[in-house]
């Protein structure tokens, strides 16, 4: 019995079908489908019923998928008793947010470098990604850290600040204090609140506007746009206050810095190639 076609039938397992696990694994789906059938041949059982709309597991499969699931850990726990400081080896999966791309670019480009026999998958989305439910090995999140069942790590911290187009502000003029922020139309990822510190005082305000999105840079974007005002992170905004396009705005007041973390889902223990992508994060981020 091939561990590839264990970990290739578990990824179908929690994808969801086979096209979902291709994507995923980066392999062709002829590829996929002959590992699930090799596999099902050895064992003489049926692990997925198929159809001109995909696959699904049998009672078999789902029964199954646990136990190998388990398997392809347990070596994986192995191989690393045995070799602590060897070769990173496999796949690693990440998540990490679209609007942080390039300050990421980077560091994970360094880490590929550094670990030539691991292949390193990167998927990039705004959204909070379901880790387990998805299929990634960990996750890089930027913001205000919500509760959540996942076990994080922070590796560095981004600063905030409030900007708006010198347009906006010839035209409506700049806040000067947290009370003038509810005059203004502010650009927000959502429901939003913004606390700002001053003289050790400080005061929490709850931005009202027309325009949100779940994209820093289409933030960033709509304030060049004199849509209004937006607290944007000093990394993501930097390039736009070098054009000129924006403006940090009410700067006698703070807005606390938001973390950069790496996540992984929590109940086990963290493998060792995500251990080496955090100290390398730690590293690159201090």
């Amino acid at each position: 019995m091939e561990i590839d076609d264990l970990r290739t039938f578990v990824e179908v397992a929690d994808a969801g079908g086979v096209n979902s696990a291709a994507r995923r694994l980066g392999l062709a789906k002829s590829i996929v489908s002959r590992r699930v059938l090799r596999l099902e041949d050895e064992l003489g059982v049926q692990l997925l019923t198929r159809s001109t709309r995909g696959a699904a597991l049998t009672e078999a499969g789902t029964m199954f998928r646990d136990r190998a699931a388990d398997i392809c850990s347990s070596i994986d726990a192995a191989r690393e008793e045995m070799s602590p400081e060897g070769e990173l080896k496999g796949l690693l999966r990440v998540a990490a947010p679209a609007s942080f791309a390039a300050q990421l670019a980077k560091p994970l480009a360094e880490f590929g470098r550094r670990h030539p026999s691991l292949h390193v998958h990167v998927r990039f989305n705004d959204r909070y990604v379901d880790l387990v439910g998805e299929g990634f090995d960990c996750g890089i999140r930027v913001g205000y850290l919500p509760d959540s069942n996942l076990v994080a790590r922070k590796i560095g911290s981004l600063g905030v600040r409030l900007y708006a187009s010198p347009t906006y502000v010839a035209e409506n003029g700049a806040p000067e204090a947290p009370a003038d922020i509810l005059k203004h139309s502010a650009i927000t990822p959502g429901t939003d609140t913004w606390t700002f510190t001053k003289d050790d005082q400080s005061v929490t305000v709850h931005p009202q506007g027309r325009f949100k999105a779940d994209s820093a840079h289409v933030l960033v974007e709509a304030a060049v746009a004199s849509i209004g005002i937006v607290a944007m992170g000093e990394l993501v905004a930097e390039p736009y206050v070098a054009a000129g396009a924006i403006v940090p705005i009410m700067t006698e007041y703070q807005l606390p810095p938001v973390g950069i973390y790496v996540v992984r889902p929590s109940g086990q223990k963290a493998v060792r190639k995500v251990r080496v992508l955090i100290d390398l994060m730690a590293e690159q981020f201090a």
